[in-house]
């Protein structure tokens, strides 16, 4: 049932982003961000994947990693650059809250305190992990999808997403896993070794249908005035 379930997974992430992109950069830039926080938050279940032991949110990261390269690739550089920044922003807000809403003490009437202990208690952690290897592997990609896109004259945008997030993924595995998961998960080489090779399955797949990504784009134009009336 999980191979099954996380390739349905997939394919409505890949879904969610092209109709993201289709409303515009601005919904292509919160979808990015979505992504990356929940990622943090689910990255603390473990999952039986292919008999072998995985965190399940590997879906989710390769997504923020496309959303990021689709904008960096119709609406420039800078606005990349700019997800990261609030992408940053709203893990740094994620932080603050979630350490606060623990701190609250729960009526006798509460069910959910502890169950809000289990997920949250590990998060600061988690996300000040993730948050340097996001800022440190993002940086990364948006160069080096910039350097391919110079290589290969703006052509082949799949391989192009292909070859920069599979080296991205590459090194984000490694920190993140270090970083974060040390000491709270078992097997941890077999979660880096194979969470690499599921993000490497998972970014050929997803990579295969970026290709459609601009029969959903928008005039740029037509997106530009659009994006201009949502500040109205």
């Amino acid at each position: 049932m999980n191979e099954i379930l996380f390739l349905i997974h997939i394919l409505v992430v890949i879904l969610f982003l092209f109709v993201a992109l289709r409303l515009g950069k601005n919904y292509l830039l919160v979808f990015a961000a979505i992504l990356a926080l929940i990622a943090n938050l689910f990255v603390i279940k473990q999952i039986d994947l292919f008999t072998k032991t995985v965190t399940a949110t590997d879906v989710f990261i390769i997504g923020a990693i496309f959303s990021q390269n689709l904008l960096q690739e119709y609406f420039g550089k800078e606005i990349a650059i700019k997800t990261i920044k609030i992408t940053f922003f709203s893990m740094l807000f994620f932080l603050v809250m979630s350490k606060i809403h623990l701190l609250y003490i729960p009526s006798h009437l509460d069910t959910t305190h502890a169950s809000f202990q289990n997920i949250l208690s590990s998060s600061p952690r988690i996300i000040i992990s993730s948050m340097v290897a996001f800022f440190l592997t993002q940086r990364l990609d948006i160069y080096f999808f910039s350097f391919l896109k110079k290589i290969f004259k703006a052509k082949y945008l799949p391989l192009r997403m292909g070859i920069s997030s599979i080296v991205v993924q590459f090194i984000d595995t490694l920190l993140f896993s270090f970083l974060a998961l040390w000491g709270i998960v078992d097997h941890i080489f077999d979660i880096i070794l194979f969470s690499f090779i599921i993000k490497s399955l998972v970014i050929i797949f997803s990579a295969s249908f970026m290709k459609l990504s601009k029969y959903f784009m928008k005039n740029k134009n037509e997106n530009e005035n659009e994006n201009e009336k949502i500040y109205e």
